[in-house]
């Protein structure tokens, strides 16, 4: 598992960072199946301009993002099992190592959402170990999406725990796709669930300075968004993913 979440963590606790630094929390979002080249190179040019911590695409504009980022210091970060969750876990597996072999340094998976609501943890740590193993193989960090706005408190509770098991880097709470997004509420649930040493990331809905921080007061160590910059600049956000 990496380190690289616990200082996040150690950041978030010391206060709710302003505009000048909360750059660094934020994977720049574009999963809109319509975007094209152009799109992903002018999110990747805000990305570099803006100091985000990544940009996150689907998988077939890994290859773009990498080489457009070079240099940066942004992170590359793709999505697996994307947005339902509901493929076959060594197909996720497949899709997580092409992803990495295409220079993905993060990779956002979504659980088996059904296991999750049916209490079978089994089913679950199957599903995220398989995905696990074939993007730390590489030294890449797993983010596990269990999509809060399906699930019930016990059932994220559940989730998170498996995530944890099978050595997740960071859970998330959404895909932004599927009806609702992140609250601070299940922010902190999800925080108290994984403790100090797991990331949170809040996803979906996350479109203001305000809400970004928010989050982070809650116990979140990243923000995916698709309104990066308004949240930079203070202003609102409006766009979804």
């Amino acid at each position: 598992m990496s380190n690289e979440a616990t200082p996040s963590v150690q950041t978030a606790a010391a206060g709710a960072p302003g505009p000048g630094s909360i750059a660094s929390f934020i994977d720049h979002t574009l999963l809109k199946p319509e975007a094209g080249e152009a799109d992903v190179l002018k999110v990747c040019a805000e990305a570099a301009e803006y100091r985000f911590k990544s940009v996150c695409v689907n998988p077939i504009w890994v290859k773009t993002v990498k080489k457009a980022l070079r240099g940066s210091g942004v992170l590359t970060c793709s999505v697996v099992g994307f947005p339902l969750g509901a493929t076959p876990t060594d197909v996720k597996a497949f899709e997580a190592r092409g992803a990495v072999l295409d220079g993905a340094d993060e990779v956002d998976m979504v659980i088996n959402i059904a296991a999750a609501r049916a209490g079978e943890k089994g089913a679950l740590l199957e599903d995220i170990t398989s995905v696990a193993e074939a993007v730390h193989a590489s030294g890449a960090i797993l983010k596990v999406i269990i999509e809060t706005a399906l699930l019930n408190d016990s059932q994220k509770v559940l989730a998170c725990e498996a995530a944890v098991e099978a050595g997740a880097d960071f859970v998330k709470t959404s895909t932004g796709f599927n009806g609702g997004g992140a609250t601070a509420e299940d922010v902190a649930l999800m925080r108290r669930t994984v403790g100090p040493g797991v990331g949170v990331k809040a996803s979906g809905g996350v479109r203001s300075l305000e809400d970004a921080q928010a989050m982070i007061a809650a116990g979140a160590t990243r923000i995916g968004a698709s309104s990066g910059i308004a949240i930079v600049k203070g202003e609102q956000g409006s766009s979804s993913y």
